[in-house]
């Protein structure tokens, strides 16, 4: 994890200021001052390797920031290229100067969401999403309705990909409902010794859209010695929001996550997403300004572990069975890049039995998810797509492992397209099946 520079003392939102930002944060003049424009990040970032453009990279988009800090007005253009960015942080790993990009690029998207006007189509999208991807309630009502089969018929009149591409994007992404939905209990004892006590984040999408991570995580926790207590009163925890500058909206989903994990009173917080889990790490910076929060959440935030971490941390005692099958460990970006978490989910599937673990070439390059940016910018990001999954398909693995909802939707979508063969599981869902002794077809494989 890099470190969090001092901020000065909280500045009112909306005081002006000269350039691009307001005074509010702006994005610091000495983390900008830190890149030396070496290019070691160009080849790993995305959009640079897409479409060759100086302003699409990391060392480019901190050009554009130095110039908004400098004076220059926020225009149109400034903002493209920083929507463009995917905010992977590949740049984070591959820079040898320590830039904190990560700091630099979500201090400028709150910038951009406070000062900028978007035109109205762009707005109601973006309005769309968020009243829709942190609300359980009615992720389960897209659900329902994805179970009347009206979906399908929408897709085979092709009207909505022709007249509404993002949209259909996003329908596009959804995972077909499971045959039957685990329930999670409030409490899970410890098989054996209790080793721990942990809280679960059950997530928006991750709960939604594959339950069965969830319960397969209760599963490995508890036969590793947890106990594992799920907060009812938990929500979103903001990811999406503070990864798209939408602050005031990411502090609320933050201090309610806060609060539910607090009264739960465990040892640590579990995630299973790694894109919730980067930012739930980082929630010191994000209330840092709220002075019934700061102190509070740096312990809170020491505590956030992802599953990989903790199972790590605490040893394996759960016996594993074989499971002879071959696999293709996709790194999710928010776990290696923005959380540094790369060794332990490959270690944890090395201890598997007659499992062979396989590189992804280019794993470094962003498969084209991060977060809501696949629906925001779908040629793109379709390219990215069948850029990974001719990678994946090169390594001819029968599973793909990963550890991150977005991943495993956005991958799906493009290995289909290839007309590929491959199973898909998270990691836990692998621990899981070899800890209860099942064959590879309960992962999907062929």
């Amino acid at each position: 994890m890099t470190t969090t520079p001092e901020r000065s003392g909280p500045v009112p939102l909306g005081v002006p200021a000269p350039g691009a930002f307001d005074a509010h944060h702006p994005p610091s003049a000495e983390l900008v001052s830190d890149c030396v424009h070496c290019g070691f990040c160009l080849t790993t970032c995305p959009t640079y390797t897409l479409w060759g453009e100086e302003m699409d990279s990391p060392r480019g988009r901190i050009y554009l920031m130095k110039s908004g800090l400098e004076g220059e007005p926020m225009t149109d253009s400034m903002v493209q290229h920083f929507d463009a960015c995917l905010g992977c942080m590949a740049c984070v790993t591959a820079c040898p100067s320590g830039v904190q990009y990560d700091k630099l690029i979500e201090a400028t998207r709150a910038q951009v969401e406070r000062n900028h006007t978007r035109t109205p189509k762009d707005r109601a999208l973006r309005t769309a999403i968020f009243a829709l991807f942190p609300h359980k309630r009615r992720l389960r009502a897209l659900r329902a309705y994805q179970r009347t089969g009206m979906p399908a018929l929408v897709r085979r009149t092709g009207l909505l990909e022709r007249f509404a591409p993002k949209l259909a994007m996003m329908a596009s992404l959804a995972p077909p409902p499971p045959d039957k939905r685990e329930p999670i209990p409030a409490r899970t004892p410890a098989v054996g010794r209790r080793r721990a006590v942990v809280g679960l984040l059950t997530g928006c999408v991750q709960g939604e859209f594959f339950p069965g991570v969830n319960a397969a995580t209760v599963r490995v926790l508890a036969a590793e010695g947890c106990d594992v207590i799920v907060p009812q009163a938990q929500g979103c925890c903001g990811a999406l929001s503070v990864h798209n500058g939408r602050d005031e909206e990411a502090k609320r989903f933050a201090r309610r996550t806060v609060d539910a994990f607090e009264a739960a009173g465990v040892d640590a917080v579990v995630v299973n997403a790694a894109g919730c889990g980067s930012s739930m790490k980082e929630y010191a910076l994000l209330l840092a300004d709220d002075p019934a929060y700061a102190q509070r959440v740096e312990a809170f935030a020491a505590r956030v572990r992802d599953v990989s971490e903790i199972l790590a941390e605490l040893g394996s005692v759960a016996p594993r069975h074989p499971l002879e099958v071959s696999v293709a460990y996709h790194d999710a970006c928010h776990l290696a890049h923005a959380q540094g978490v790369r060794a332990q989910p490959r270690a944890l599937l090395r201890e598997i039995p007659g499992l062979e673990l396989r590189e992804i070439a280019e794993s470094a390059i962003c498969c084209g998810s991060a977060g809501i940016w696949n629906v925001l910018n779908p040629e793109p990001a379709r390219e990215l797509g069948d850029r990974k999954a001719a990678n994946i398909a090169a390594t001819g693995a029968s599973l793909l492992v990963t550890a991150n909802p977005g991943c495993l939707m956005q991958v799906a979508a493009s290995l289909q397209r290839r007309g590929a063969r491959i199973g898909m599981a998270h990691t836990v869902e692998v621990l899981d099946a070899s800890i209860r002794g099942l064959p590879p077809s309960a992962l999907g494989v062929p």
